[in-house]
């Protein structure tokens, strides 16, 4: 569900309060409180309920990051797109140049500025998201985020 407010650098992050704060905690509760068991009453059961604790927690950390993973190669394509249509033909060469990182950060750049912004990038150095998305001054908002 897409938030009324304009989506900007202080507001772009996506939160899923059942993922993030019912489920999560609910599995490091139940970590604490098998590794709790494990040390006060260790038996074989407790072993069982640890290891199916850090199973879970496992899950729940690759659930998040698989995806993650997979959205970012597509970014990562549909931004070089971009910037190939985008970039003078003099600087198009160094899109090859931007690593994922600069890419997914430039994504939040609008049209008119993603061009010299991606120059700048690369001239300096950039490579922090957080650093990179600061500067952007026309945001262009990604509500498509998992």
């Amino acid at each position: 569900m897409a938030s009324k407010e304009p989506q900007n650098y202080g507001n772009h992050v996506r939160w899923v309060p059942t993922y993030h704060f019912l489920i999560g905690p609910i599995l490091l509760l139940n970590l604490g409180w098998s590794l709790y068991q494990l040390v006060v009453a260790f038996s074989m059961a407790a072993v069982v309920a640890f290891l199916l604790a850090i199973g879970l927690i496992s899950m729940f950390l690759h659930l998040r990051f698989f995806p993650l993973a997979a959205q970012d190669r597509l970014i990562r394509l549909e931004e070089q797109l971009r910037l190939e249509r985008l970039l003078p033909h003099e600087h198009r060469h160094r899109i090859a140049d931007l690593t994922v990182n600069q890419l997914i950060a430039l994504r939040f750049a609008s049209d008119a500025e993603v061009g010299d912004l991606a120059i700048a990038v690369l001239d300096e150095g950039l490579s922090d998201r957080e650093a990179i998305k600061k500067r952007i001054t026309d945001w262009r908002p990604d509500h498509q985020r998992v």
